[in-house]
């Protein structure tokens, strides 16, 4: 925990500084999570075709996602999403000719059905 995924397009491969955002993201969350450094796992997935609005192709996105375990307040989690948002703005080059949408959505995992080994 925290589980992060991180699906863009495939149009922001050179211009997204993936590596980049997890080490931006990861230590000010943990801060704020008050967890372990080591918990933070931060997955990438490129979306090789997507459609945005009326699909012109001048489009593109980021959507970033984070699973945390239940419990944390609203307060809390609006902190983690702007953490989130002003890593991935850092992060970000633009893309002539490119509108690029930045979405954040932090989500709860229960902490009854979730379970997690580690194994050296």
């Amino acid at each position: 925990m925290p589980q992060i995924t991180v699906e863009y397009s495939a149009e922001l491969t050179d211009a997204f500084d993936r590596r980049g955002f997890a080490l931006a993201l990861h230590p000010p969350a943990a801060d704020l999570l008050e967890g372990p450094l080591d918990d933070f796992k931060t997955r990438f997935y490129v979306s090789g075709e997507h459609v945005i609005g009326e699909g012109s192709g001048q489009d593109a996105m980021v959507h970033v996602e984070l699973a945390i375990l239940s419990g944390r307040t609203p307060a809390t989690k609006q902190e983690l999403g702007r953490i989130a948002m002003e890593a991935a703005g850092r992060c970000l080059s633009p893309v002539p000719g490119l509108t690029v949408q930045v979405t954040v959505e932090v989500r709860d995992i229960d902490r009854v059905t979730y379970h997690k080994r580690v194994v050296a």
